[in-house]
């Protein structure tokens, strides 16, 4: 009997492990004043204009049809607004609504115009968009310890990532996406956790990304790119370049005209590539001028004011997903409410 407990027990530990080990959205903030409360993957919705997935699992394999917004993501029913070079932050939270727990991996974030239809249209299809990246963020620059700005979200802290100041208005969707690479030294073993927002655009803006730096997701990537299917020294090595999967950062995003793709040329760990219209997870990676970072110091104190900054705010948090019936359970979420 005493056995059979002790196996319960160990099954229900390996359960919540599994759990707290993957994640989603859980908030949106956009220019410091509007808070978009993402749903519980699986939860019964509430209104929200982030697109609700269900299942904490991450998304396998770069044909997965749910590499777009997650798995199985639902349009959502409302619409945030925005202005070109607001500020949005992203807070990934584990499983069981504590800190995000992945530290290894890059940071990217697209876009994708929804023409003249608002994006909450079901006639929209997010897996024949057409994406184009604004930022991307790998190891911290600088960093002598194989650093990564994923990192920084283990202390709760948001990623933050800056709308392109010239972008022209309209109806889009912004795409957080997160990789984790702790197991991708085998084909398939990369963990995408893609996520989807829709927003309406103002201004006067005309920026646009030109056609080749579009992509469709899935397109984008393969299982056997350089930054998806890495070295094991990419993963223990600060000194091993990790190449950026997908396209280069649009253009226009920094002002530019023509494309210029840094995702292999300044990919390693003292030179990360991020759009200059682009915040960093702590806000440290961009400076006035297109290409240059912050000193170490400058980057240790914008980490600090950031932690601060965020412990101070108070963020809106559902209560435990386990306090939820779930619409359909995945299996680990099958063991979890059945205990």
């Amino acid at each position: 009997m005493f056995s059979l407990i002790l196996l319960s027990l160990t099954l229900s530990s390996f359960q919540l492990e599994l759990v707290s080990a993957h994640g989603w959205l859980n908030d949106v903030v956009i220019a410091g004043t509007q808070t978009i409360v993402g749903n519980v993957p699986n939860a019964s919705p509430t209104g929200s204009a982030i697109r609700q997935i269900d299942s904490v699992d991450p998304v396998k394999g770069a044909n997965n049809p749910f590499l777009a917004c997650g798995q199985n993501a639902q349009v959502a029913s409302d619409i945030a607004t925005a202005n070109p070079g607001d500020e949005v932050q992203f807070t990934w939270v584990n499983g069981l609504q504590g800190p995000w727990v992945h530290n290894v991996g890059p940071m990217q974030t697209y876009m994708a115009s929804c023409g003249s239809q608002p994006c909450n249209s079901t006639s929209f299809n997010a897996t024949s968009a057409s994406w184009f990246k604004i930022q991307e963020q790998g190891r911290v620059p600088g960093s002598t310890d194989n650093t990564w700005f994923m990192s920084f979200m283990n202390s709760g802290a948001p990623a933050n990532v800056t709308i392109p100041s010239n972008i022209a208005p309209g109806n889009y969707i912004i795409r957080h996406e997160l990789i984790a690479l702790q197991i991708a030294q085998t084909e398939g073993g990369a963990e995408w956790y893609p996520t989807c927002a829709q927003i309406s655009i103002g201004g006067n803006g005309t920026g646009a990304p030109l056609e080749n730096e579009t992509v469709t997701l899935p397109g984008a990537y393969s299982d056997t790119d350089p930054g998806i299917l890495i070295d094991v020294r990419v993963y223990n090595n600060v000194t091993a370049t990790y190449v950026f999967p997908g396209p280069a950062v649009a253009a226009f995003v920094s002002g530019n005209t023509t494309s210029t793709n840094t995702s292999s040329a300044t990919a390693d760990s003292d030179t990360d590539s991020t759009s200059t219209s682009s915040s960093g997870t702590t806000t440290a990676t961009t400076s006035g001028s297109s290409g240059s970072c912050m000193k170490k110091k400058r980057q240790v104190e914008v980490a600090d004011n950031m932690s601060a900054r965020d412990s101070s705010r108070v963020r809106p948090r559902h209560p435990s997903p386990m306090m939820h019936r779930p619409r359909n359970l995945s299996r680990v979420m099958k063991g979890l409410v059945s205990q």
